[in-house]
């Protein structure tokens, strides 16, 4: 036991050996000189060397081991630290027992295991090196001596996670619409199963459940940065993965395109889709290649001849939807003037003259009065868009001094008109009526650039009957015009009840501005019989005398011609009858001729007279069909 004799004897000697007292219950010299272990403690497990010594001769020695077991019980294995967790330095593993361990094996999942890269056997102990989580499984240890075997085993689960988060979105598209519904996933793989929520606009989500995330009707407002927060309550481990949700969603309605004069010089092109998520990439492939924007976009260029009625497109590309808008540029086409004229609250005449004309971009107006540029001031007013001038006065000579010119421009071109304006006047007047004609509706048109305010509705015959129909008339002279209706500017047609349908009407329309009347239309005439007008009247009286008179005259030549011509020729002897048909020749081949097949028209003269004063008996006489005269409309 070390250096240290522990006993010292003499062989054949009397005397006792030298025991040392540490000792001398457990070793005891035998009479043959022997060695004896008795009750030997555990701690006398050591290597012994034997020395014998004779005077003369010298010293001899020889060694042996003793080894002392106990038998092997209560054995128990326990971690170091309490779990193990993938990735840490090490992961012990060691037991506790009574008794003397002859020999040691480690079994993983009943491999054996050796001191190697992974693993390092100690005394008493396993360590594991750098554990993962292949390193869960059963672990086993056997313990042995020559007098006892033991087995015992521990179940080590190797902690881990979460790994790299697996992020799904169902349906799995780029992008979604708003209205859609859809589903998130987060799922990583740990022990124990790390637990997840989502967070959103720096908000936990706490309708996540085990990591899905159920979103339905979404709005645009919930597009955005979605984040996984995954987290490992055994070891705290924490791990997160985030995502972009797009949610798009259309602009409204359709793009929209438009042009714009910049100074007169220049065009201005517009388009325009308004809202979306994004908005929309707007452009004018055909301007410009570079140039681009957002939502509503504007691009300048110089006018040139080449776009006048060129059709451009805007082209609007959205994530959603495509689509496209096109604007046609063209100069100022040619136009009419609109004249209108009204009253205001001060009784002036306001003539407003309108010059639009048809123009991509519109045309600014630029106004004129004779050689004069009119601006704005208290007698004339320009509209805010130039198409329309305003002047007021109370004399309507006023307004008819100097022509207007009216021009209309833009960048591509220009138009130009000059008005002329009139006084009040009446272009053409119809009239007709219902079928029992106690009706009488009166139309009328105006010339475009006549100023009226007015119209009088005049009749001249019998006054008309009483609206309640019970032949009573109304007080009125027959024999003159009176204005029976006033009508505003601008109306065009009257209607005139009750009439006598048994009576005859005239009636005329004056145009008016304010108390200025202008030249009354032509005059219609209602009633039965309406027959020949008077002037058609007056023009066959004067017609008849000289009717007369060239028959005169023709019977008068070809009486002198038949009688130079007799005077020439041999006078034969002929029968009475014969002469008879000659001398009545002349008066009824002028006759023939005179009326070509027509009736002579009456003697007026003899038609006065009684039956005893004519000579003879009254020829035989037609009048003329009845001829009406009416103007068209």
């Amino acid at each position: 036991m070390g250096d240290l004799p522990v006993v010292t004897w003499t062989i054949g000697s009397d005397i006792p050996p030298d025991i040392d007292g540490n000792t001398g219950k457990v070793l005891r010299i035998e009479p043959n000189g022997f060695l004896t272990f008795l009750s030997v403690p555990l701690n006398y497990t050591n290597n012994y060397t034997v020395e014998i010594i004779k005077s003369g001769v010298g010293t001899a020695s020889t060694h042996f081991s003793l080894k002392v077991f106990e038998i092997i019980q209560d054995v128990n294995v326990s971690t170091q630290p309490a779990f193990a967790i993938e990735g840490t330095d090490r992961f012990t593993l060691q037991y506790s027992m009574h008794g003397v361990v002859e020999q040691q094996m480690w079994f993983f999942n009943d491999r054996e295991i050796n001191t190697n890269s992974h693993y390092s056997v100690e005394q008493r102990s396993l360590v594991i090196l750098r554990p993962n989580r292949n390193d869960t499984g059963r672990y086993t240890v056997s313990l042995t001596n020559p007098f006892s075997n033991v087995t015992t085993h521990i179940d080590v689960t190797v902690l881990y996670g979460p790994d790299e988060p697996m992020l799904e979105v169902s349906p799995a598209k780029t992008f979604y619409i708003s209205n859609d519904s859809l589903s998130l996933s987060c799922q990583a793989d740990g022990f124990p199963r790390p637990t997840a929520e989502w967070v959103f606009g720096g908000q936990t989500l706490s309708d996540s459940h085990q990591g899905f995330l159920n979103l339905t009707d979404v709005r645009t407002g919930q597009g955005g940065l979605y984040t996984c927060m995954l987290l490992n309550e055994k070891t705290e481990a924490k791990r997160q993965k985030s995502m972009i949700l797009n949610i798009y969603e259309k602009p409204t309605g359709y793009p929209v395109c438009s042009v714009q004069s910049v100074n007169n010089v220049d065009l201005q092109f517009h388009c325009r889709w308004s809202g979306g998520t994004p908005q929309a990439r707007l452009s004018f492939p055909a301007l410009s290649d570079t140039s681009s924007g957002e939502g509503n976009f504007s691009l300048t260029v110089a006018a040139s001849d080449n776009l006048n009625g060129t059709t451009v497109t805007c082209t609007a590309d959205h994530q959603v939807e495509q689509s496209n808008c096109h604007i046609t540029t063209s100069r100022p086409m040619g136009f009419l003037p609109n004249v209108r004229t009204t009253v205001d609250s001060e009784g002036k005449i306001v003539v407003s003259i309108h010059c639009v004309s048809e123009a991509s971009p519109k045309a600014v107006v630029s106004w004129s009065k004779g050689s004069e540029v009119v601006i704005n001031g208290t007698t004339n007013q320009i509209s805010d868009n130039t198409t329309q001038l305003m002047m007021r006065d109370y004399n309507v000579s006023v307004f008819l001094l100097k022509s207007y010119t009216c021009t209309c421009h833009n960048p591509l071109g220009s138009q130009r008109r000059e008005i002329q304006l009139r006084g009040p006047s009446i272009s053409d007047f119809g009239s007709f009526s219902n079928q029992n004609g106690t009706v009488v509706t009166l139309t009328w048109e105006v010339p475009p650039t006549s100023v009226i305010t007015g119209f009088d509705i005049q009749m001249k015959g019998q006054d008309l009957l009483s609206r309640n129909h019970n032949g009573t008339r109304t007080e009125g002279s027959s024999s003159r015009y009176r204005t029976i209706q006033s009508k505003p500017g601008t109306a065009r047609s009257a209607d005139i009840f009750v009439l006598d349908p048994k009576s005859t009407y005239w009636f005329r329309v004056i145009p008016r501005a304010l108390m200025t009347e202008g030249e009354p239309s032509d005059i219609r005439r209602i009633g039965p019989g309406e027959g020949l007008s008077g002037p058609a009247i007056a023009g066959i009286a004067a017609g008849i005398p000289c009717s007369l008179l060239f028959l005169l005259l023709l019977c008068g030549l070809i009486y002198l011609c038949y009688t130079k011509n007799k005077s020439r020729q041999t006078r034969y002897p002929m029968s009475r009858a014969v002469e008879k048909v000659v001398t009545t020749q002349p008066d009824v081949t002028p006759h023939n001729l005179l009326t070509g097949g027509l009736k002579l028209p009456p003697d007026y003269n003899r038609l006065q007279q009684t039956p005893s004063e004519r000579s003879v008996s009254l020829p035989t006489f037609v009048p003329p069909l009845p001829v009406r005269v009416a103007t068209t409309v």
